[in-house]
């Protein structure tokens, strides 16, 4: 494949997963409210073992189970700092 049209499709890609991450973030926004009204803590380690477990079970490709499941623990980071900021 050419490099211009392996790009092309990643560019496609991203735009998805752009999409998808603001769709996210917009529930988070309701996470937010949430815990703001009922005094609950930002981070929720039972949670996160469930969301990195459940990555793990439909990564199809092995060899890309620890990055996809390292993204994963990225988002829900930047998700926790997010609630953080707008929480206090």
């Amino acid at each position: 494949m050419d490099l211009d049209i392996i790009r092309q499709e990643i560019d496609q890609i991203d735009d998805q997963i752009v999409k998808l991450l603001e769709e996210r973030m917009h529930l988070v926004e309701g996470v937010v409210a949430y815990k703001k009204a009922s005094g609950k803590a930002i981070l929720d380690t039972k949670r996160e073992e469930a969301i990195f477990e459940k990555v793990r079970s439909h990564v199809r490709n092995k060899k890309y189970e620890e990055t996809i499941v390292e993204t994963f623990s990225d988002i829900l980071k930047r998700s926790r700092d997010y609630q953080d900021k707008n929480i206090k």
